[in-house]
């Protein structure tokens, strides 16, 4: 795993197999979808709740920190949202295990996508300006949905066995 996606793990507690199942329960993933945009929003409210708006700030904060360790594994990988996280795994070794050809690029791109977003986003909510900071979150999470969707197909793959870099059936 890379440094920057070890500290990052280490940060959501996602250190070990275990950690890792629990964050793939389908109400992780979809409870942790709406974090960036409830995190905006939190912000935003400083402009009517001056520092009391660090409550709200912290809330969303606190819930994107335990979030990953508070649902119990799913019972089975069917799931898209389980099957994204479990591909984020493979990723994440990607360096000590391969990944097929097919999976090298585009998660590097939507990461990319991802990180685009959010100096609007900054620029937006120190601006005050309500349009760009939803212009930056709408590509931050057309990059992050994206992302997901690619570590879905990536763990399709490197689950059913490995790989000699031809495409899937």
């Amino acid at each position: 795993m890379a440094a920057m996606e070890q500290r990052m793990a280490k940060v959501f507690g996602l250190e070990g197999d275990a950690a890792w199942r629990r964050h793939a329960n389908p109400w992780s993933v979809y409870t942790r979808i709406p974090g960036p945009a409830a995190l905006v929003a939190a912000i935003w409210t400083y402009t009517r709740l001056r520092w009391w708006s660090l409550i709200p700030v912290g809330i969303v904060c606190l819930w994107l920190a335990v979030n990953p360790r508070v649902f119990p594994p799913p019972q089975s990988v069917d799931h898209w949202a389980s099957r994204a996280v479990l591909g984020e795994t493979f990723w994440a070794d990607r360096r000590t295990t391969p990944v097929p050809p097919r999976h090298r690029v585009a998660p590097n791109i939507l990461i990319g996508i991802n990180c685009a977003g959010l100096p609007f986003i900054a620029w937006g909510l120190v601006a005050r300006r309500g349009w760009i900071a939803l212009f930056g979150l709408a590509v931050h999470m057309a990059g992050k949905i994206w992302f997901l969707d690619r570590m879905a197909l990536l763990y399709d793959d490197m689950a059913s066995g490995p790989s000699d870099g031809a495409e899937p059936r």
